[in-house]
């Protein structure tokens, strides 16, 4: 179920919470192969990565492993992408990368969540998506939350925690993460 800001919610013990279990199981599976590649199988890697979006990536999106997600079938890639290695990607909301972007070591994309009340914690997951904008550098260490959009240009500072939109050309950092200055070509 989405609503107007753009949130999904998924209620525990429901089909739709057994339909995101399978997911999980089907990533888990394909990532588990993936994740056994070196740098040199980037034609092997791009295989299982298409396999594991639903969809064919462009010859140019380059990944090292290890890397995480728990679906990948809301994942979406444009041309000229790079993911090093040790990423995770929680991408029940949607996570959208377009081209020609880099994103560091040990970076989250985490669009779920949980509510913060104890009581309603394991009732339900939230989720929101992520889009990443055209030429953007996250740099290593640094976690994305869902609803966020990172603007063209910007570059997101290594361990920074991105909460709100990233304008373009801005450089940002901290936790969590504010503007640090404007990026001129």
């Amino acid at each position: 179920m989405a609503h107007e800001d753009r949130t999904g919610i998924i209620a525990g013990r429901t089909p739709e919470s057994a339909a995101m279990l399978a997911d999980v199981k089907r990533a888990m599976a394909i990532t588990a192969n993936l994740n056994r590649l070196t740098f040199d199988d980037a034609e092997e890697i791009r295989a299982l990565f298409s396999e594991l979006i639903g969809k064919k990536v462009d010859d140019s999106f380059l990944l090292i492993p290890p890397f995480y997600t728990t679906g990948g079938a809301d994942i979406r890639v444009g041309r000229n992408v790079f993911i090093n290695q040790n990423c995770t990607f929680y991408d029940l909301g949607g996570l959208d990368i377009a081209d020609d972007v880099l994103i560091g070591p040990n970076v989250s994309l985490i669009t779920s969540d949980h509510p913060l009340e104890p009581s309603r914690r394991r009732a339900f997951t939230t989720a929101k998506p992520i889009v990443i904008e055209r030429n953007v550098w996250i740099a290593a260490g640094a976690t994305v939350i869902g609803g966020v959009t990172v603007g063209e240009n910007s570059v997101v500072a290594a361990g920074s925690v991105v909460t709100k939109d990233v304008p373009p050309n801005t450089l940002v950092g901290g936790n969590p993460a504010r503007p640090i200055r404007s990026i001129a070509e």
